[in-house]
């Protein structure tokens, strides 16, 4: 299936975290969307990969999508060189899509900042049909998605684009909470990690309410990007 967005993510829930609210909003306009976690997030401190991928399967219902794949990537391990850089560009091929979105070009867990570098070199790289690529023993031709967004994580970034989630930012709380073995629960004996105090909820709804805030609505997510964005109609940028 030919996707219009895809989404990849270092592990699984970044993408619920960080871009779930555009995710929705799409889906609802009619567009594909599909995401393609690199990781099994095998190395969190708390729950197991198991866990991990009912998980992901509980949000990405909640969500829409009906398109969700694991690259099984080694977590904090794994490395820009061929072999990874050849399995996303089979995804990217596989699903052709126009856009895609990708994890914090910088963030303080390295895996977001290695899988954006990852996934943006792919990106060009898929673009040249010398670089021969198979999914099931059949080639594949060469494809270039139109832009890269890189949804913001955990560090305050300034955003070059935001995207209005207001009408979706109840509904992308579901989806993160699906991922319930890595935050707050005080029945849990597992260790305390940045993201499962009680307050890390209330970070990410002031987040969202400022990057919304900065754009005249209420809730917002935010992206850079490190090609210029383009427009061929300036209201498009209202």
């Amino acid at each position: 299936m030919k996707l219009d967005i895809l989404v990849f993510a270092a592990h699984p829930d970044d993408a619920e975290l960080s871009c779930s609210g555009t995710i929705m909003r799409h889906l609802d306009l009619g567009y594909k969307v599909g995401i393609v976690d690199l990781t099994r997030g095998e190395m969190g401190t708390r729950g197991t990969p198991e866990l991990r991928q009912k998980e992901a399967e509980a949000s990405s219902k909640i969500m829409g999508i009906s398109i969700r794949e694991n690259l099984g990537f080694e977590d904090c391990f794994f490395t820009k060189d061929k072999a990874h850089l050849i399995s996303v560009i089979e995804m990217i091929r596989k699903y052709q899509p126009e856009l895609v979105l990708c994890n914090a070009a910088s963030d303080r867990h390295i895996d977001h900042g290695k899988g954006s570098d990852l996934v943006n070199d792919a990106c060009f790289l898929s673009g040249l049909r010398k670089i021969e690529t198979k999914i099931a023993g059949k080639p594949q031709i060469s494809w270039r998605p139109k832009q890269v967004y890189n949804y913001i994580q955990d560090r305050i970034t300034k955003p070059d684009l935001v995207f209005d989630i207001t009408p979706y930012f109840e509904k992308k709380m579901e989806c993160i909470l699906a991922f319930e073995s890595q935050f707050f629960n005080p029945e849990s004996m597992e260790p305390l990690t940045p993201i499962s105090s009680p307050e890390f909820m209330k970070h990410l709804k002031g987040r969202a309410l400022e990057y919304g805030r900065q754009i005249g609505v209420t809730f917002g997510e935010g992206f850079t990007v490190k090609r210029n964005i383009g427009a061929k109609n300036l209201f498009d940028l209202i």
